[in-house]
């Protein structure tokens, strides 16, 4: 992949900061894909050449008892195959999405892969470096469905368990969905996952078919439904009790999609999500700035699809933030009388051609085996608590206020 001399400049002028080194990263090959890999003591990142997607990543890595909470997709080890979309081929851990979506439909004229040329393109390795406790990666694209340009950086603080990502976005103008694609693996216990959030304004469950019974798969929540309740959310058969979402795996056999609209804080503090694995004793977490990543939209898949390349073999929970109409792509998540938006929902961002930065962070903590559900999290400069239902207490060192000002400590 060639870089345009517009953004060859953006990329030296980027190197050019300050940093005590810089140098090329090291290149593996991670069940057939060729990645780039970043690690401090306590973490690994590999994030694919194709795609630029995050997995597998190592948190722990300094201890007697590592965590890889990423899901990596059944067929990543197996011979190579035509996929029904690029995004498949690499598909595993946490991506980047711009349109986020299935991007089925034309837009004005534009046409674009699920999810966008980002997830399943080859990205260009800028290269590594690191200023004082701090080490980054950077990756560059420029899709050639809309005129535009997105540099990656993931950095790791030395000492923390967590990753901080920043996608800055040049050009695209016009409106787009965007997101996270952040897909963990599941147990197969069902109910030992415990999915938590910061306050939420509603939910709805992705209308029409999500999956559909032609293609083999199976969907058992009540399409278009409105609800409150992340515990009580409406089955398609009325003879079944609504589901509970907060416990997860569930339904096998079943492949859902929901949205979750976040309520806006009050004051600076950031948006979350967690996933606490009780059987193995850690919380995976993500936090975000609400203004920009408006919602999270959860895609359950437990044994649900059985078409190919799924197979029926599938266990995975995508927890992805976005600023989208579910999963419908740019056409629908640009139309302004589409469900969400016409609950005052924004589903699109608005790119004016000028550089949009999209920050966002994931991270693991420790967990003693009284904590169950995530109930509340404290923020104070530097460090997240986080307070289970049953007050038990975690806490780990983030520098959160990365969601607003991009920037981390030295």
């Amino acid at each position: 992949m060639s870089l345009s001399p517009s953004l060859l400049l953006r990329v030296v002028a980027m190197l050019a900061m300050p940093v005590a080194s810089a140098a090329d990263p090291e290149i593996r090959t991670i069940s057939r894909q060729p990645s780039a890999v970043l690690a401090t003591p306590q973490v690994e990142v590999a994030v694919t050449l194709l795609g630029g997607h995050m997995a597998p990543v190592t948190f722990f890595r300094d201890t007697d008892h590592p965590v890889q909470p990423y899901s990596m997709s059944p067929w990543q080890d197996e011979a190579a195959a035509e996929m029904p979309a690029p995004v498949l081929v690499p598909l595993r851990g946490d991506f980047f999405c711009l349109p986020f979506g299935g991007n089925g439909e034309p837009y004005r004229g534009e046409t674009h892969p699920p999810h966008g040329e980002v997830a399943g393109s080859p990205w260009m390795v800028v290269g590594a470096s690191r200023a004082g406790r701090s080490a980054a990666l950077t990756l560059a694209i420029e899709p050639r469905s809309r005129a535009g340009r997105i540099l990656k950086e993931v950095s790791l603080v030395d000492g923390q368990n967590v990753v901080y990502t920043r996608h800055v976005v040049e050009g695209f103008a016009g409106k787009a969905p965007v997101g996270h694609h952040a897909t963990l693996a599941m147990p197969e216990a069902e109910g030992t996952v415990r999915i938590s959030t910061s306050p939420l304004a509603f939910g709805m469950t992705a209308p029409g078919v999500f999956s559909d019974p032609r293609k083999r798969e199976y969907q058992a929540l009540l399409p278009g439904a409105r609800w409150e309740d992340l515990a009580r959310v409406p089955a398609v058969r009325k003879d079944v009790e609504p589901a509970d979402l907060t416990r997860l795996p569930g339904r096998y056999g079943h492949c859902d999609l929901v949205q979750l609209v976040n309520a806006l804080p009050s004051g600076d503090e950031p948006a979350w999500v967690a996933a606490t694995f009780t059987d193995r004793g850690y919380v995976w977490f993500a936090v975000k700035d609400p203004q920009v990543l408006a919602s999270t939209v959860l895609w359950m898949e437990y044994h649900g699809r059985h078409g190919f390349p799924w197979n029926g073999r599938n266990n995975c929970l995508g927890i992805e933030d976005v600023t989208a109409c579910f999963a419908d792509g740019l056409a629908a998540s640009a139309a302004p009388d589409n469900p969400l938006a016409a609950a005052g929902v924004r589903t699109a961002l608005d790119f004016g051609g000028g550089p949009v930065a999209i920050n966002y962070i994931q991270g693991v903590v420790r967990t003693p085996p009284d904590f169950d559900t995530v109930d509340t999290v404290e923020f104070v400069p530097g460090r997240m608590t986080f307070v289970a239902a049953g007050g038990s207490r975690v806490a780990a060192d983030v520098a959160w206020s990365f969601i607003r000002t991009g920037r981390l400590p030295e």
